[in-house]
């Protein structure tokens, strides 16, 4: 199984910037597309950023030109500038690994979140 740990949340005044990550243990065949969610309160949890094994990145449109996602083997991160209220949200890791024996099987994988309050 893997387990993911995200960590770099916190309380910033608007503005400013926070660098959020998420490492991955366990044991896996591989990984493939890294994804950083968020969920505000009282709203659904929505896609922000993504990274394919390749390195292809994929913004939302509110985060794009804020937002810079980046990965090595086995953690993705999530450089966020420009904070403001509107980020507050707990934000997500997800990890699509494929795990088990022989070939494996693909299976998403999601961290417990970390909390980001942008308030002055």
């Amino acid at each position: 199984q893997v387990q993911l740990r995200e960590s770099g949340g916190g309380r910033v005044q608007p503005g400013e910037s926070l660098r959020l990550s998420c490492a991955a243990s366990g044991s896996w065949i591989s990984i493939g597309d890294m994804r950083w969610y968020r969920q505000a309160p009282g709203k659904e949890r929505e896609q922000v950023a993504a990274i394919a094994a390749d390195g292809v990145t994929a913004y939302t449109g509110s985060v794009e030109d804020r937002f810079t996602i980046s990965r090595d083997n086995a953690a993705v991160y999530l450089q966020m500038n420009s904070l403001n209220a509107e980020d507050t949200a707990i934000y997500y890791c997800n990890m699509r690994c494929r795990t088990g024996k022989g070939w494996g099987v693909w299976s998403n994988f999601w961290g417990l979140g970390t909390q980001v309050t942008v308030s002055s």
